[in-house]
């Protein structure tokens, strides 16, 4: 029946505060119970299978809603949008053929498309990984490892694996401000990227604090509650619209 929507997570870049993109996060409107979180129904659509024909959908009204956005708000480079795969959509066969499909049917450049990969699902199958990343690549979509430093084997795939991107897990950049141990993970995690050439976003970003300290250290891009909640497609233009004033009051003079 489709009870699930696509809200949008803005991603701002460090030091410009231009909008560069939005994470697309699905969530589930219960008739009956509401708003269901999706801790509590994405490992469930993983145990059944649902999650393929779930993720292809949301897959699609991501890259069209986007696509819209880039008309409406055409900025240089266009925004982009991330999408996180599954462990389940990692080993359908038929992935690829979906990506190729969705992009041509709603017009939107393969670079304009990220997916967000945790290092579990890297794990589970090196050698199939390797060869859907490889594939992805060649088409020209972008790739990020999630929650970077939470997983078993994160250097091991750094040099084998063609990322572009690293994510910040929440977990370190929430309590990086009172916890040194965290702020030396970022930091570190921040260094090591840099000097692979690969990009980082900064997930959990909760206030001014965070956001400073981030642009001190260098990081790229920011994601977190700071810049916007996960919101409904329909409320992005006006938060879009009311970002300018407060980017302007955020860039560093």
């Amino acid at each position: 029946q489709w009870e699930f929507e696509v809200h949008y997570q803005p991603k701002v870049k460090l030091g410009s505060e231009n909008i560069v993109g939005f994470e697309a996060l699905l969530r589930w409107r219960h008739p009956v119970r509401g708003l269901i979180s999706p801790l509590q129904f994405i490992p469930l659509a993983e145990e059944t299978g649902l999650i393929v024909p779930i993720g292809v959908r949301t897959l699609e009204e991501a890259c069209r809603t986007v696509r819209s956005w880039q008309l409406e708000f055409p900025m240089r480079p266009p925004v982009e949008i991330s999408v996180n795969l599954s462990a389940r959509q990692f080993q359908d066969r038929e992935l690829l053929e979906h990506v190729r499909r969705i992009l041509a049917e709603t017009g939107l450049q393969p670079e304009s498309l990220q997916f967000e990969v945790t290092e579990s699902v890297l794990v589970q199958d090196p050698a199939q990984a390797l060869e859907i990343v490889r594939e992805l690549r060649a088409i020209g979509v972008g790739l990020k490892i999630d929650d970077f430093g939470t997983g078993y084997s994160s250097l091991s795939y750094l040099h084998k694996l063609p990322f572009d991107t690293l994510k910040i897990d929440r977990s370190f950049v929430s309590t990086m401000v009172q916890d040194h141990a965290a702020f030396e993970i970022v930091r570190a995690i921040i260094l090591l990227a840099g000097s692979l050439g690969l990009h980082v976003v900064a997930e959990g970003v909760e206030d001014l604090e965070d956001w400073s300290l981030l642009r001190q250290l260098g990081c790229d891009f920011a994601q977190g509650y700071f810049i916007a909640r996960p919101m409904p497609g329909d409320a992005v233009t006006d938060w879009v619209r009311a970002w300018e004033p407060r980017r302007a009051q955020l860039v560093p003079a």
